[in-house]
């Protein structure tokens, strides 16, 4: 089971509230895009317009636990790299021309 089962205490924000909030934040950032054309079209001076940015984001965005919990890589699996069979016969050539000067 997942963290969330573990602690009822810390259960996070209902999902319909979370999209809620997500949908709010691109309309508002669309809105203001839309001014920033409308006065650009208008005679404002292109670097004189501020360009809207993300105000809000969700937990899981900025949580320096799971960032590193996704920073650590899984160990290389050799069968999934490319050619392994060709590269383990080389191996196993070379493995034997040594036992055989030896």
């Amino acid at each position: 089971m997942g963290q969330r089962h573990r602690n009822q205490d810390l259960a996070p924000a209902p999902r319909a509230d979370l999209r809620a909030h997500a949908h709010n934040e691109r309309h508002r950032v669309n809105s203001e895009l839309h001014l920033v054309v409308e006065a650009v079209q208008h005679g404002t001076d292109v670097l004189d317009v501020i360009e809207p940015g993300m105000a809000w984001k969700p937990v899981h965005h900025h949580d320096p636990e799971k960032a590193k919990a996704k920073g650590r890589r899984k160990p290389l699996k050799h069968w999934k790299t490319k050619d392994w069979k060709r590269r383990n016969t080389v191996r196993r050539a070379r493995a034997q021309a040594w036992n055989a000067l030896a």
